[in-house]
């Protein structure tokens, strides 16, 4: 086997370590495992240039899925890698071909300015310069063998990479958000349910796909490598029950209650874990989680009221 190496990327997205690229290399040819957005492309070059390789040697840019905290810096990423090429979910791939869909609707969100201030410039990718994956496809890179495998539960659009060559694999959002900051006594690892496309079900059984690869270490995006795939995994499927629950009661509360109640369920079961991991969240804590706990609760209550409309239609 040739030359085999991870680097992670901190790309600075919001404040530090709180989400991950990854510059795999093997031998001379070399793939990023995500891009995170159009600011944070400038520190995925100087890795490169650190690891004493060009952009020339990049073979392939993966995105697990499109959420802009992922996929935003793809457009940029590739223009500055004349040789690579991306790797998609299918129903990924169309929106890098054409992203208007998708700016267009984080524009409406957060305003033009912001979204700037957030994402930068997110361009059309040439739609040869895009290969699409079926669910088991492999790739070489060099000698080692890539394997994509579809996760749905936090998007549909969502696959993990098995890197056998390093025992690894790339979970993007699948296997959930473990903060260094939170890790200051035991582990304290969360879900994403964030809008539009949270299924329990199937969030629970892409974290058994996870599990069951039998890999040695997983690669989040949120946030580095870990090596407790199974704790990790316990503790998302507890997750996981507790946001089905949420979603079974705001299925029946007035909807703009239904968000605010489902926060601070989301908030009291936090600090629940953080005290049986041995730490007591402080006012930085909060901080930190303050965005995934919003996000998380808008998703819960989202699939609520699909629940709603389709009980009433």
């Amino acid at each position: 086997m040739s030359d085999s190496r991870l680097i992670t990327i901190d790309c600075q997205y919001l404040m530090p370590r709180l989400a991950a690229a990854y510059l795999r290399i093997q031998g001379d040819e070399v793939a990023f495992v995500e891009t995170n957005t159009a600011h944070a492309v400038p520190r995925m070059l100087e890795a490169l240039s650190a690891a004493g390789l060009s952009p020339e040697a990049v073979r392939y840019i993966v995105v697990t899925h499109v959420h802009l905290d992922h996929a935003g810096g793809a457009s940029t990423l590739l223009a500055a890698c004349p040789n690579a090429t991306v790797l998609a979910h299918p129903r990924a791939a169309r929106h890098l071909v054409d992203p208007a869909k998708l700016v267009a609707s984080a524009q409406a969100v957060y305003g033009e300015a912001r979204f700037a201030e957030l994402y930068g410039t997110i361009l059309p990718i040439e739609a040869s310069r895009v290969r699409a994956l079926d669910d088991g496809a492999t790739v070489m890179l060099g000698d080692a063998p890539l394997r994509f495998v579809y996760t749905r539960g936090h998007a549909n659009h969502h696959f993990i990479v098995q890197d056998e060559a390093r025992d690894c694999v790339f979970t993007g959002d699948t296997f959930g958000l473990v903060y260094p900051r939170l890790q200051r006594a035991g582990r304290i690892a969360i879900p994403s349910t964030s809008p539009t496309d949270f299924d329990a079900a199937l969030a629970h059984a892409s974290v058994d796909v996870v599990k069951n690869l039998g890999m040695k270490r997983a690669a989040l995006t949120h946030f580095g490598e870990i090596d407790d795939i199974e704790v990790v995994a316990e503790q998302l499927h507890r997750w996981l029950d507790l946001s089905e629950s949420i979603v079974e009661s705001a299925v029946s509360m007035d909807p703009a209650e239904a968000e605010t109640w489902a926060r601070a369920r989301l908030v009291e079961a936090m600090e629940r874990a953080a005290l049986q991991a041995g730490i007591t969240l402080d006012a930085d804590d909060y901080a930190l989680l303050e965005l995934d706990i919003a996000l998380n609760a808008q998703g819960l209550v989202f699939v609520a009221g699909k629940r709603r409309v389709a009980g009433h239609s």
